[in-house]
């Protein structure tokens, strides 16, 4: 079983994945999610667990459903 820790990485390895493919920084994901930058930033160093509602408005601003995002989070590239 994944630690917290664990999860959090492949999350954040998840998050930048699919920002990376879409050509978006992190201040735009931030600015696209609705979310502070320092948010999103702690969020792709694996240092937070993002409550639902924040991957949610990850997922928005990253144009993909959560889904999606977790399709990366299960099958890291």
């Amino acid at each position: 079983m994944e630690s917290k820790e664990e999860r959090q990485e492949k999350f954040a390895k998840a998050v930048l994945t699919v920002a990376e493919e879409r050509g978006l920084s992190l201040r735009k994901l931030a600015a696209a999610s609705g979310l502070e930058y320092s948010q999103v930033q702690r969020i792709c160093k694996g240092k937070v667990n993002p409550a639902l509602s924040t991957i949610i408005s990850l997922a928005e601003g990253l144009e993909v459903s959560p889904s999606e995002l977790f399709a990366y989070y299960n099958n890291p590239s």
